[in-house]
């Protein structure tokens, strides 16, 4: 099994979903042993923001190596934290190389067909507050963009570990964590 693990957190000691990302890794491992894994920081390796002359060039080395490394994965675990309801610019500007006509993906006549089918991915979400129920699920822009992020490229088959409540005081954060694993223990 090769695991491309996935890092967008900015508090990188702090960060909730580099925890729940690093549990679910040591998850997968734990369950094959032979598992390779191969870990993108996008804040210690930032990827610039996406530019005209990188999109229309012809060589595109940073394209290149990322939808390679997600080629090569069978399972794909994003570190994702909500940043002002959606997922941090660092992971939108992999998700700009990784979205590629005519590699990850095809325009048909009856739509786009994502070419990256049988993976899995596990997205590993730390929300300060609560928007997976209640009056606030409107205001996900996180994991509901991913979801359809990846949909889009084939792969299809996402869980979602989801910490919540962490900004809410100790108790909501305590349970938040105990949710998580509880889900990671699943996995």
């Amino acid at each position: 099994m090769n695991i491309l693990h996935v890092d967008s957190g900015i508090f990188v000691d702090q960060s909730v979903s580099r925890k729940l990302s690093a549990d679910v890794v040591a998850q997968l491992k734990a369950n094959n042993e032979s598992a390779q894994v191969t870990h993108v920081d996008l804040i210690q390796n930032p990827v610039d923001h996406l530019t005209a002359e990188e999109l229309l060039a012809e060589e595109k080395p940073h394209f290149d190596k990322y939808v390679s490394q997600l080629q090569n994965a069978d399972v794909l675990v994003i570190g994702a934290p909500m940043y002002n309801f959606t997922i941090p610019s660092q992971l939108k500007a992999w998700i700009d190389r990784v979205l590629q006509a005519g590699v990850t993906f095809r325009y048909t006549e009856q739509g786009p067909e994502g070419l990256l089918t049988g993976k899995k991915a596990i997205i590993a979400s730390g929300r300060g507050g609560v928007y997976s129920t209640g009056d606030l699920t409107a205001l996900d822009h996180q994991e509901s963009y991913l979801k359809h992020a990846l949909a889009f490229i084939g792969i299809t088959e996402v869980e979602v570990v989801r910490a919540e409540g962490m900004n809410m005081g100790d108790e909501a954060r305590e349970q938040g964590f105990k949710n998580a694993a509880e889900q990671i223990e699943q996995l």
